[in-house]
């Protein structure tokens, strides 16, 4: 995988970096918050890239799953645009949501632009933590002796400077000036302020009291001083003249908001995380067990629609309060439950593709990378899944029972075992092994439909314009007109590899012979593209259809098409849909051939062609049962 190629093509692939609000990733996936949808050809296309697993639309962000090659593809974004600038001002909304989305959408997308960064560093240190912790208990090494005391400093600054380090990506997501956010958490942690705490006296500013909290270690108060500076930095640039501005603004939010800081913003931040940390303390205490076996269970569904991340800032939160994370524990079964399942799919399949894939994903699962095989095999597959989440339900009865917890965050993996390390440690080791080998045995049992070996396969000819293979689910029957008099043309025929090879979906293509498109169906218009050269149709019955005029012509911009309806419109068949000037697009260069593709083809047992040869505007071309 040449990353540098894998981020050109997707950024052009996105729209172009003007299309990208935010750009930031996880353990294995990109996250892009977009200002337009892209259409389902560019979903298809990025697909079938080397190097990308898949793709999900979830939470307000467009995810792509690249692996743990990730943080390679997201450093080549930076040499080939501007998409990672931290300078506040240098793109017109960085750091910013589109202002689309539900709110758990953009609840998730703060979270994860705010602590993903983190993460690598934080499971590094946790895992150091660990390691001394079991170094202690065995008597290696004394507390008091100097190598563990500068070991215990590397493993614990992160966490004691914690609001330091979210100062920096709260003030690049909330698009405000780094280093005033960053002087903000310096005061918050300075020696003098927090030795005004330890001293347990009466603090006052201005002759105000100031209630003392201590704020090493802390999440909340400095994600909502920032949030506040954010706003204040942008009123205070607004009124100040631009001659003084860079002067005058920082100083002005130092001597406000360290102060406000102190006397609101964090009394209040400490209390919330107080009350949130002692809310799931009290749910999981009420049945340990059966809270950390649903946690367990529901966790790799979580992470499949990218929505995880709403218990991520929750875990941080135990860990800053608490000093361990209950909840974090019960999530890791699941992770090792995967892992079983692709190791059965690896012995058990007869298809040597697949086998390789079950067992270069095994090997990763392992180390808590999940997603390739989860995406690649166990969920393709179904059953190998459902016998995961079963399995991890189970473990995550165990680790329950023993009240496992995690000292610091990271992936789970065999790598990381020692950030769990504490009470119930063995209780969490047998319930993620339990998870691993009840995954196992239960996916040989059960069994999957396996794919025939490839030298069954070998050999078979190229169908074109024939019916499509037998679906499992069956919607119901649906005939669909023809949009555009031309002539039509086998899908295979058309000049884009993405529409010939049927990636995006079967149907046909046609050649336009006039510049008018007309509904296939009777149903609604589901999407409206910008430029206006494709529209997406979902019939009353559920029948998905994209009729895409031209190839690249995306590129036009709108020029030379007129779009007749609304998105959400109601429309008949036979009614205008989107005027286009044939010639004009001819004459620009672009290929008319205009394909029609049926998206949801999978809930179909077949797709039939039963056309007259010449068929005319609204006589069956497609017909789904």
């Amino acid at each position: 995988m040449n990353t540098q190629s894998l981020a050109r093509d997707l950024l052009r692939l996105v729209g172009g970096e003007d299309n990208v609000a935010t750009l930031v990733h996880c353990a294995t996936r990109l996250r892009f918050t977009l200002r337009t949808a892209i259409s389902p050809m560019d979903v298809c296309e990025i697909e079938a890239l080397d190097g990308v697993v898949t793709t999900v639309n979830s939470a307000g962000q467009f995810q792509v799953v690249i692996g743990n090659r990730v943080p390679e593809v997201y450093r080549a974004f930076g040499a080939i645009s501007g998409l990672l600038n931290d300078s506040p001002g240098d793109r017109n909304t960085a750091g910013t949501s589109t202002g689309n989305g539900s709110v758990l959408g953009k609840l998730i997308d703060l979270v994860s632009s705010i602590f993903t960064p983190l993460l690598g560093a934080m499971a590094a240190a946790g895992v150091l933590k660990g390691v001394l912790a079991i170094v202690l208990a065995l008597g290696w090494l004394n507390g008091k002796d100097s190598t563990f005391v500068i070991l215990h400093a590397a493993s614990d600054s992160l966490f004691y400077f914690l609001p330091m380090l979210l100062a920096i990506t709260s003030a690049r997501k909330f698009d405000t000036n780094i280093f005033v956010a960053v002087s903000i958490a310096g005061a918050l942690v300075y020696p003098t302020i927090q030795g005004l705490f330890d001293a347990g006296r009466a603090v006052t500013f201005l002759g105000m009291p100031v209630v003392m909290m201590k704020y090493t270690s802390s999440v909340l108060p400095i994600i909502l001083a920032v949030w506040v500076m954010s706003h204040a930095e942008r009123f205070l640039n607004r009124r100040i003249h631009e001659s003084v501005r860079n002067i005058l603004t920082p100083c002005m939010l130092l001597v406000v908001m360290v102060p406000l800081t102190l006397m609101t913003i964090g009394p209040v931040g400490i209390s919330v995380s107080k009350l949130v940390a002692s809310v799931f303390v009290t749910i999981y205490e009420f049945n340990p067990i059966l809270a950390s076996a649903l946690i367990a269970a529901a966790w790799q569904i979580l992470v499949i629609f990218g929505v995880h991340w709403g218990f991520v800032s929750v875990f941080i939160n135990d860990l800053s309060v608490m000093g361990r994370s209950f909840l974090k524990a019960s999530s890791s079964p699941s992770v090792f439950a995967q892992s079983g399942a692709l190791l059965a799919v690896m012995l058990r399949t007869r298809d040597t593709k697949l086998r390789a894939l079950a067992g270069s994903t095994f090997v990763a699962s392992l180390f808590g990378i999940t997603e390739p095989g989860v995406y690649g095999v166990t969920l393709k597959l179904k059953k190998p899944f459902i016998c995961a989440v079963i399995a991890a339900a189970i473990g995550g009865g165990v680790v329950g029972y023993a009240k496992s917890s995690a000292i610091s965050m990271g992936m789970p993996s065999l790598l990381t075992l020692p950030i769990f390390y504490g009470d119930g440690f063995i209780g969490f080791v047998l319930g993620c092994a339990i998870a691993f080998g009840v995954s196992l045995v239960l996916t040989l049992l059960v069994g999957f439909e396996d794919s025939k070996p490839a030298a069954e396969t070998a050999g078979e000819p190229a169908i074109t314009m024939q019916p499509a293979p037998a679906r499992k689910r069956a919607a119901v029957a649906e005939n669909l007109g023809l949009p555009i008099q031309g002539e039509v043309i086998p899908l295979s025929a058309v000049d884009d590899k993405v529409f010939s090879s049927g990636i995006v979906g079967p149907g046909v293509a046609i050649r336009p012979q006039e510049g008018c498109v007309y509904s296939p169906l009777e149903g609604q218009v589901v999407n409206v593209y910008a430029s206006g050269h494709a529209i997406g149709l979902r019939s009353r019955s559920g029948a998905e259809v994209l009729v895409h005029v031209g190839i690249d012509t995306v590129q036009l911009e709108g020029r030379h098409y007129r779009m007749k309806v609304a998105q959400g419109e109601w429309v008949s068949r036979g009614q205008l849909l989107l005027e286009f000037d044939l010639a004009a697009i001819k004459a620009a260069g672009y290929d008319t051939t205009t394909p029609v593709i049926v998206i949801n083809a999978d809930d179909y047992r077949a797709v039939d062609y039963p056309m007259a040869p010449q068929p005319k505007v609204g006589e069956t071309i497609i017909a789904l049962s």
